[in-house]
């Protein structure tokens, strides 16, 4: 086993005249392959948490369990409750082959999904493949990977013959504890292809106890798209074209997070995803609809006071909207200090609080 994360091939150094923020080299670091966590805590809260503390410009440690001795007070914490999907089908061709069709995006009238296919090389257009229990699906169009469905409520069926979509970097195959496992214990909407991590962290027992000391919790939805695993590969990181999701919030919880802001209550996001709703609702004034925001730093945060996130890979837009809000060198040191400290990294791994 390599002793180093290794990340995609580097880019050509940028000239000395852009800023360092904007430079994709300024978003690497180097992490062990073991601290990348392939199983979760038994005992979600008991994940260790690093705390960023802007104004002080401070690293501290903790365990999650503890989250209310550094939450803003009275905070109002945004939870995305979007829920994982089985995307992940395992099928077979009429030659015996074995198929993987990994679910992206519903089209039409319900029969037909956008979808990665392997191996897409050898599956003919118009082919049949078998997932069992009467279900299968044709490629219908092999340049816009479509695939369609013997059925139209495909989803209701994922149950039985879809897989839990764990990350690429967890290197085993899904067990039936996934499926509890990779979901928030708040998870209600079905539609993510990836779960929102930070949220794993949380126990129903812990959720109560923060209601307790006067904290409330505020529910959206945004369904996270296989587009979140992309890195960003342009040098400039602003010439990266940012991937869009769908986000939906009940117009009772838009007034009510409308209102909490007009009363100057703190707004923690859980997690990157309710980020990008909360600000998008800043920008769009919307309720409901898709969002493609790219927040790196130098981003104007109108809404989002605090920021509750798990560790992000080298070079992902993750990484730079965590660095936007928290500081880009002080965010960099934290994770080399979480290198250094043995934090399990990613979505099974530990957390991190920035206020």
């Amino acid at each position: 086993m390599s002793s180093k994360r290794q990340g995609p091939p580097k880019p050509a150094i940028p000239p000395h005249s852009l800023n360092k923020i904007f430079r994709l080299q300024s978003y690497f670091y180097h992490l062990p392959d073991e601290q990348i966590a392939q199983q979760p805590l038994r005992q979600r809260d008991k994940a260790r948490l690093l705390i960023v503390n802007r104004a002080a410009a401070t690293i501290s440690h903790d365990t999650f369990d503890n989250l209310n001795a550094y939450l803003p007070v009275n905070s109002a914490l945004v939870v995305n409750n979007s829920k994982v999907i089985p995307a992940r089908l395992l099928g077979k061709r009429k030659t015996g082959g074995s198929v993987e069709v990994f679910l992206l995006n519903g089209l039409k009238d319900g029969h037909c999904f956008e979808a990665l296919l392997r191996p897409l090389k050898k599956i003919r257009e118009g082919e049949e493949i078998d997932f069992g229990h009467g279900i299968t699906a044709r490629l219908e169009d092999k340049t816009g990977r479509v695939v369609r469905f013997n059925t139209k409520d495909i989803l209701r069926h994922l149950g039985r013959i879809g897989h839990v979509p764990l990350p690429p970097y967890v290197k085993r195959p899904d067990t039936p504890q996934d499926k509890e496992d990779y979901q928030t214990v708040y998870a209600k909407q079905p539609g993510s292809v990836a779960c929102p991590t930070a949220g794993l962290h949380f126990t129903r027992g812990l959720i109560k106890d923060l209601k307790h000391h006067g904290h409330r919790f505020l529910e959206v939805t945004l369904h996270i798209n296989y587009g979140t695993f992309k890195p960003v590969e342009c040098a400039d990181i602003r010439r990266h074209p940012m991937h869009s999701e769908y986000y939906d919030i009940k117009p009772a919880v838009y007034r009510n997070i409308l209102k909490t802001k007009e009363n100057s209550r703190p707004l923690v996001a859980v997690g990157t995803t309710s980020c990008r709703v909360l600000e998008s609702v800043a920008r769009s004034r919307s309720n409901t609809g898709h969002t493609d925001m790219f927040i790196y730093p130098g981003f104007k945060f109108r809404m989002v006071d605090a920021l509750i996130t798990n560790f992000h890979l080298p070079y992902s837009t993750l990484l730079m909207l965590v660095c936007a809000l928290g500081g880009h060198d002080l965010v960099m040191k934290a994770y080399e200090a979480a290198v250094r400290e043995r934090y399990r990294f990613y979505s099974y791994g530990d957390a991190m609080l920035i206020v």
